[in-house]
């Protein structure tokens, strides 16, 4: 699997959000300060995100999304679009019950990102502790969005809540 990379791009207040390879909790921390400063600019009329050259995405990654489709609709009445192409990549946002709080497409309405303008999330070295507290948070936003998200990762928040 290739490494895990998030591109995203402002243009306009059309946020676009490109993730690549194997997306991982590595880009936790820097994709959530993204999204912090996106919600602080309040700058946003639509939300993209594009996984079309995601190989996989892993649950914190997915809650973190969760925030951005949540957020947005609370602060705007916005529903944020993915486009996924490939079926399980559709499966698995379907699985999580983001066909709810998200726009599911199976094709692209735009081009990829443009090289200028976009930016690439880094991977940074951050304190254990502030990571475990992003992961938890993550998975009870994706506790939230039904029964069967509450179900699988249950035992792993309360890991999680007891290590604090």
């Amino acid at each position: 699997m290739n490494k895990g990379k998030i591109w995203v791009a402002n243009n306009d207040g059309v946020y676009l959000i490109k993730m690549v390879g194997d997306v991982r909790l590595t880009l936790c921390m820097s994709f959530d300060k993204f999204i912090k400063s996106m919600f602080a600019a309040d700058d946003y009329s639509a939300i993209i995100f594009d996984l079309t050259d995601a190989e996989s995405i892993d649950s914190t990654t997915l809650g973190l999304m969760a925030k951005i489709a949540l957020g947005a609709a609370q602060r705007k009445n916005l529903k944020p679009a993915v486009i996924a192409t490939a079926p399980g990549m559709h499966h698995l946002l379907e699985s999580m019950g983001f066909d709810e709080i998200f726009e599911l497409m199976d094709d692209s309405p735009v081009e990829d990102l443009p090289a200028t303008g976009s930016d690439c999330l880094e991977t940074g070295e951050y304190i254990e502790q502030t990571i475990k507290q992003k992961v938890l948070e993550a998975h009870k936003i994706l506790m939230d969005l039904n029964r069967q998200n509450a179900e699988t990762f249950r035992d792993l928040v309360k890991t999680l809540e007891d290590s604090r």
